[in-house]
């Protein structure tokens, strides 16, 4: 859709205002994506910090990947810093559960991970893109080896519960059913010369045989059975050897079944610019790169530390917190300046004497519901039953979607599947669940689509983000008006203090988001820094 296309059309920003209206911020940032809005990051290498005071001292609250990275960075440059960070472990989202650990929601419920050996699931962040090339670029410098992540399956399926009776279909096959349809339409209305008035003949020629191309068409211009959308759409019967060989092409789905079925919303799935491959996640886990930079930084981090105070002054910092190993304890850590990467939702709890600009921006800011279901089986069966390697089932069940390992393939033994990734009015949902039934729903859901779950299901774990004690929501969730009114308020540095997160990005919920607002923030705060002893 172009500007200016016509009275009735809409503008690509009326649009997007309208979808995060009518939708939320997360579906408007997807079609930002998709109308070209959307920026690759702004990271372009490592920041400079030389001239640092000596004996200078930054407290950074918070261990996940913004606070780490600007802990790396400014220790490198000569600060002293010093980590408070709620839980036992580095990473904050970035996160992998494996068999062992235990994981304690808000209201108490506690979660035994019963995986086996080397399984694990990305309760967080799952996947990179090849342009996020700040976290790309620290797991270069911190030696934590990538793997390719699959985001586009063709064999995976596509699955509507009010469609086909319920049957999942090939991704390949609505694919190259959907392109198909739309080809012949096109080129029967191209060769009528409905299009003279847009389209020169010249081009017209060349438009009819890309869409022969495009679409698998036959010499005639249509989509039928046959080799060419066989050979995309796959066949009734495949091509082999000896007196077997002969294949047998497939049926395509007619137009009106695709476009009532809706499985072509799921086509686009990769298109978008965030999810455009190559991807990548790190070898045995996302939490691999929060287990680096926490190894980095050593006895930098205090861990089982909440602040419950933050309190400046013209002299510097002062943070109260609770060792949490000696509940009712109260602790207090120093310094000359702060930068703060608490998630807002859990900041804006805590007493912080800012000014009220930077106060009424942490409020402002709500967090996304999300629930993520990790399922061992007994199995491979999508490997050995369904040549499934790797990739994304998408569906209209609240699961929403089925994510196979990109790695370990035809591994013996059992393996693990990300059986649920919910948001929205869903995830409130099974947020309201405890973590067994949650579990339960996601293997009954998952049935419909793989009937082996009942018989080869093992064991799961069900995170639920607004229950994480930690963050208490997935990402922060801006929309035009609050990023209009209070973002530049939220970054700013307020005297002593700065805030860094993915809530502090235009790229909400991706760890480039958090990692290059952390460069950006102490990047600032080191040119003030410097500017203030100059003047002492």
């Amino acid at each position: 859709m172009q500007n200016g296309a016509g009275c009735g059309s809409l503008s690509r920003r009326q649009l997007l205002r309208m979808i995060g209206v009518t939708a939320g911020n997360a579906a408007m940032y997807q079609a930002m994506s998709s109308l070209g809005f959307a920026e690759d990051s702004p990271y372009r290498g490592p920041i400079d910090l030389q001239g640092a005071p000596r004996n200078t001292s930054v407290l950074i609250l918070g261990a996940g990947l913004a606070g780490m990275t600007a802990a790396y960075e400014l220790r490198n440059a000569g600060y002293r810093v010093q980590v408070l960070e709620f839980n036992a472990r580095p990473g904050g989202r970035n996160w992998s559960l494996r068999g062992g650990d235990t994981y304690t929601e808000l209201g108490g419920l506690t979660q035994h991970c019963q995986f086996d050996q080397d399984l694990y699931i990305n309760p967080g962040p799952w996947r990179i893109p090849y342009h996020h090339r700040g976290i790309l670029n620290y797991c270069k410098r911190l030696g934590v080896p990538l793997e390719a992540f699959v985001q586009i399956n063709y064999n995976a399926y596509l699955h509507s519960s009010r469609a086909f009776g319920g049957k999942p279909q090939r991704y390949r096959e609505i694919k190259a059913d959907y392109q198909g349809q739309v080809a012949e339409l096109l080129a029967k209305t191209t060769r009528q010369q409905a299009l003279d008035a847009s389209v020169s003949r010249e081009d017209q020629e060349k438009l009819l045989a890309s869409l022969r191309d495009w679409g698998a068409l036959d010499k005639t211009y249509a989509y039928v059975p046959g080799d060419a959308s066989s050979d995309r759409r796959g066949y009734k019967k495949a091509p082999g050897g000896g007196m077997s060989a002969r294949p047998i092409p497939s049926e395509p789905i007619g137009l009106s079944d695709l476009l009532d079925s809706k499985l072509w919303q799921g086509i686009y799935s990769g298109d978008t610019f965030d999810l455009q491959t190559p991807l990548f996640q790190p070898v045995g886990g996302m939490g691999r790169i929060g287990d680096a930079l926490g190894r980095e930084l050593g006895p930098l981090i205090r861990y089982h530390a909440r602040v419950t105070d933050i309190h400046q002054d013209a002299r510097g910092i002062s943070v109260q917190y609770e060792d949490m190993l000696s509940p009712g304890s109260q602790l207090t850590a120093s310094s000359d300046w702060c930068l703060c990467t608490i998630p807002l939702s859990i900041l804006a709890q805590i007493p912080m004497n800012v000014g009220p600009a930077m106060a009424a921006a942490i409020a402002a800011v709500p967090y996304a519901s999300a629930v993520k279901v990790g399922l061992q089986f007994k199995r491979r069966f999508w490997e050995e039953d369904d040549d499934i390697y790797g990739g994304i089932t998408y569906t209209d069940l609240p699961i929403t979607n089925i994510g196979y390992p990109s790695s370990g393939y035809h591994s013996a033994g059992k393996g693990v599947l990300l059986g649920a990734y919910i948001y929205g009015v869903d995830a409130m949902e099974f947020t309201a669940m405890a973590p067994p039934e949650r579990v339960q729903k996601a293997v009954d859901y998952g049935s419909q689509i793989h009937p082996q779950y009942r018989e080869e299901f093992d064991n799961g774990v069900a995170v639920a983000w607004h229950r994480s004690p930690f963050a208490m929501g997935c990402y922060g969730m801006w929309n035009s008006d609050t990023r209009a009114r209070h973002y530049d308020d939220l970054c700013q540095i307020d005297q002593r203090i700065a805030l860094a997160g993915e809530h502090a990005s235009y790229l909400p919920g991706w760890q480039e988001g958090a990692i290059t607002s952390a460069l950006d923030a102490i990047e600032r705060l080191h040119r003030r820094i410097v500017a203030q002893a100059g003047k002492a």
